[in-house]
């Protein structure tokens, strides 16, 4: 009886056992695609991402509250992006991650054209409360011309003000948003500039590197809260781009590595 034990307690632990090549395959998975399953998991699950989005929102009237108080010599406007500042892609990333892939521009297109991405909190009641004010909004994104039709839908899904051809303002050639902000700029006052990406906001941000980012934060720092409203967004952004080196077409693989070095512990 003995012996018998011992033989099925050795299978038992044969049976547990897993060399250690094949555990550190199985908890190494990509860094990038587990980060955006977690992070979009923050992003639908935590009272604490609603509430920083509430906040933003929040600062935004205040900070248009004051501005209204003073005459203008042109129409006052607010510029705002649209993901992840307006509606909320989280959704995509989770699909995307539980297929093991990052974004890539068909699957993104495939997402768009549902027209289902929800409004982020408090966003729907600032720009009615903008527009109720007298105040233009203009909806400028690096979606493409291709997803035009379907985002004016979700927009006027939730009853966005200005949610039509005029103020919905795509990418045409390049990303960088500078040129539009100042055709708007040519005929309003842009008080508010509104997103989840430094460069919503100014060149300052476009395609820099890490340091330079948060050196033109600290530059800009009086701004934030006041004109610059910033939305939270730990799924992708000019952030990330930094790490990358600005690059587009790294692997999965490369990516991981830079994500890596620049992780600190202890």
């Amino acid at each position: 009886m003995r012996r018998l034990f011992f033989f099925l307690s050795v299978a038992a632990l044969s049976a547990c056992y897993v060399p250690k090549t094949a555990v550190n395959k199985q908890i190494e998975p990509a860094l990038l695609v587990n980060g955006k399953l977690w992070s979009s998991f923050f992003i639908q699950s935590s009272a604490e991402y609603d509430a920083l989005c509430y906040q933003a929102y929040n600062f935004a009237k205040f900070s248009l509250d004051e501005v209204l108080k003073a005459p203008s010599g042109k129409p006052l406007a607010v510029v705002t992006d649209i993901d992840e500042t307006v509606l909320d892609n989280s959704p995509y990333a989770v699909h995307r991650a539980l297929e093991g892939k990052d974004f890539d521009a068909r699957s993104w297109y495939e997402w768009t054209s549902k027209a289902e991405a929800l409004p982020l909190p408090g966003s729907l009641d600032f720009f009615n409360y903008a527009a109720s004010k007298g105040v233009t909004v203009f909806y400028l994104t690096n979606r493409d011309e291709a997803e035009r039709k379907a985002t004016l839908e979700n927009l006027k899904k939730y009853k966005y003000p200005f949610s039509d051809d005029s103020h919905l303002i795509l990418k045409q050639s390049v990303s960088s948003k500078e040129s539009r902000r100042q055709t708007i700029a040519e005929n309003f006052n842009i008080v508010l500039l509104i997103g989840d990406n430094l460069s919503d906001f100014s060149t300052l941000w476009d395609k820099k590197t890490k340091n330079e980012r948060s050196k033109n934060v600290e530059l800009t720092q009086s701004e934030f809260g006041k004109k610059y409203i910033v939305l939270p967004n730990p799924n992708y952004g000019g952030w990330e781009d930094a790490i990358y080196g600005n690059m587009h077409n790294l692997t999965t693989a490369q990516k991981d590595s830079a994500i890596k070095a620049n992780l600190k512990g202890y």
